[in-house]
C-alpha cells in the first residue's frame, strides 16, 4: 500500500485528491496537511511513502517543506510530488533542486495523478519528454538559475554523460537503450551509477545536475 499524505491549503483540493487516491487499491491517504511544516510532520508521523505538495501554502511553502524534507535523514525514502498551476508557478525548477521527484499540474486527469503516485512511490521520477521537459527548461534558462560547478560531473564516464543527457531529456530507460544501441537493463545500471556517483536522489535530480553543470543547454536538447 502506498502511503500519501496531501499537502494543499484549499480544502476541496485536497478533498478532490483524497477521494480519487482513496478510490484506488493501492493507495491509502494517511494525512492532509494545509502547510508544509504539517505535511512534513504528518508524513514522518505516518510513515508515508509520497507527499502531493502545493507550492504556495502558509507558514511553511512548499519549496522549503521540500528542501526540509531532502534534508533529514529519517525523511531519505520520502518521495514529493510538487502540485503546480503550471503557468503561475515560476518556482518549480527550484523545487526540483531541492529534492522533488517531479511535478503535476492540478488539472492533470485521474489516471494521470495515480499513476505519478505510483511512478514516484517506486522510486522514478515524473520527467517525460513533454510538459516536465519543457517546464524545466524554461525555468533552468531563466536568471535564478544557479551553475553548478562543471567539475561535478568529472567522475562520470563519457557513457555516463551520454546517459545523463538523455535523461534530462526526459527519456525512460528504454529509449535510452535504444539511443545507445544498449540493452534495457546495462541503460539502467549507467543511470544508477551516474545517480550514486552525483548524490542524486532520483532521476529529478540528475536533471537539475545536467543542466546546473552546463552538460546540456534549456532548449537544446
Amino acid at each position: 500500500m502506498i502511503r500519501v499524505v496531501l499537502a494543499d491549503d484549499q480544502a476541496l483540493v485536497r478533498a478532490g485528491f483524497r477521494v480519487l487516491l482513496n478510490a484506488a487499491d493501492d493507495i491509502e491517504v494517511v494525512g492532509e496537511a494545509g502547510d508544509g511544516q504539517t505535511a512534513i510532520d504528518l508524513a514522518r508521523a505516518n510513515a508515508a511513502d509520497v507527499v502531493l505538495m502545493d507550492i504556495r501554502m502558509p507558514v511553511v511553502d512548499g519549496i522549503e517543506a521540500t528542501r526540509r524534507i531532502g534534508s533529514s535523514n529519517d525523511l531519505s525514502e520520502l518521495k514529493v510530488i510538487i502540485v503546480t498551476t503550471f503557468e503561475s508557478d515560476e518556482y518549480v525548477f527550484e523545487a526540483l533542486r531541492a529534492g522533488a521527484s517531479g511535478f503535476l499540474v492540478k488539472d492533470t486527469e485521474p489516471e494521470d495523478l495515480l499513476d505519478a503516485v505510483r511512478i514516484v512511490a517506486r522510486g522514478d521520477a515524473l520527467l517525460s519528454p513533454g510538459v516536465t521537459r519543457r517546464l524545466i527548461a524554461s525555468i533552468a534558462g531563466g536568471s535564478g538559475r544557479r551553475l553548478a560547478d562543471p567539475q561535478t560531473l568529472a567522475a562520470l564516464t563519457e557513457r555516463e554523460r551520454e546517459v545523463l543527457v538523455l535523461v534530462a531529456a526526459g527519456r525512460s530507460n528504454d529509449e535510452i537503450a535504444e539511443a545507445l544501441y544498449m540493452s534495457p537493463l546495462t541503460a539502467k545500471t549507467h543511470v544508477s551509477r551516474a545517480m550514486t556517483k552525483l548524490d542524486a536522489r532520483d532521476r529529478a535530480q540528475l536533471v537539475v545536475v545536467a543542466y546546473e553543470s552546463g552538460l546540456v543547454s534549456p532548449g537544446r536538447i
